[in-house]
């Protein structure tokens, strides 16, 4: 740019010596004077230093600004990080407190379940216990009866009681007293006392000397004692 500047500079001169001398003059030196001015301020350009004005402490500052900013920024971030780290680990110590609840309430469920199928056990057992308890005492009965009704039935046909029953013991005292009796046909004993019937007979005394003393309808009486077994 200033070499072409020169160069019609050049030119303006030579145009001007063949023209006019002191307009040329005065030209020339109003042409000198801008180019010394430009050369002046290219200078000062290349030779200018940024550091310490005020464009650099303005551009400083605002960068200063910015980076407190991004610093506020990324401690609200760090913050806000924190903040759901310590929210998941919570709702992780939720998590495995509900998962341990849940498995307590399953155990004690389980444990629950096992005390009542035991007592369902035990109630059955209890209940088939009654029943084979029962269908005993049943079936001792009609033995029982059966039994009685074929003594009753040879006491009938005039049978000695003695024939059919053995005194085991007398116990008890006074009017408390009780006899046990075996049967000779199966071996079963029977506990008596006064006014009890046997084979059809109606116990009238018990003694600890004189054994049993039993009557019929018809008033005969008969005589259970220790000797009549041996």
């Amino acid at each position: 740019m200033q070499s072409k500047k020169m160069f019609l500079f050049g030119l303006f001169v030579c145009g001007a010596v063949v023209f006019n001398g002191a307009y040329a003059e005065e030209v020339v030196e109003e042409i000198t004077e801008e180019i010394q001015m430009e050369q002046m301020s290219a200078d000062a350009v290349a030779a200018y230093d940024p550091n310490g004005s005020l464009f650099q402490q303005i551009t400083d500052l605002e960068q200063q600004k910015i980076m407190m900013q991004l610093e506020k920024e990324r401690a609200q971030l760090d913050l806000d990080l924190d903040r759901l780290a310590a929210e998941k680990i919570k709702l992780h110590m939720e998590i495995d407190t509900l998962s341990g609840r849940a498995e307590q309430q399953q155990q004690e469920i389980e444990t629950q379940k096992a005390k009542l199928e035991a007592e369902a056990a035990r109630i059955e057992k209890e209940k088939e216990e009654w029943i084979k308890e029962i269908e005993d005492v049943k079936k001792q009965e009609v033995k029982d009866y059966t039994s009685s009704a074929v003594s009753a039935v040879k006491a009938e046909v005039g049978g000695d009681i003695s024939k059919n029953w053995r005194l085991v013991n007398v116990v008890g005292a006074g009017a408390q007293l009780q006899a046990t009796v075996e049967d000779l046909n199966n071996g079963q004993k029977r506990r008596i006392s006064v006014g009890k019937t046997l084979d059809g007979m109606t116990v009238k005394t018990i003694s600890l000397y004189d054994g049993v003393v039993l009557v019929d309808k018809d008033g005969n009486t008969q005589v259970l004692n220790i000797t009549n077994g041996k």
